[in-house]
């Protein structure tokens, strides 16, 4: 099974700056989706960013536009989230999930998922 890891977590003050990275490792789907999730305490967990492997297309929620960027490393089997202009708002736990096939953002729809890295933004 495809397992993914991710790391990169942590504290930062509002309008800082946190790379995400979650490796997959174990048999590799053809054509994959990769996705970074958040849940915060109390709410129901959101799709962040998507890209499809193969085309390196994005796509972002409207509250990651213009501050995140997904990308991913295929020599490595890395996705990563570069996140910019922190807000107090962006604090969850950060998970990474993969499906094969067409990218969506709904996550009833991912069959594979990291045990998340947490980040928390506050002054």
């Amino acid at each position: 099974q495809v397992r993914l890891a991710e790391s990169g977590g942590g504290s930062v003050q509002p309008g800082g700056s946190l790379r995400l990275s979650c490796v997959a490792s174990g048999p590799k789907y053809g054509r994959a989706c990769m996705a970074w999730f958040r849940q915060a305490p109390g709410k129901e967990r959101e799709a962040v960013a998507v890209i499809l492997s193969g085309d390196d297309i994005p796509y972002y929620a409207d509250s990651a536009k213009g501050r995140f960027t997904i990308s991913q490393d295929k020599d490595s089997n890395t996705v990563h989230l570069q996140m910019n202009s922190l807000k107090p708002e962006d604090t969850a736990m950060y998970f990474c999930a993969a499906r094969p096939f067409a990218c969506t953002m709904d996550r009833e729809l991912f069959n594979r998922w990291g045990q998340g890295t947490w980040v928390n933004v506050s002054s």
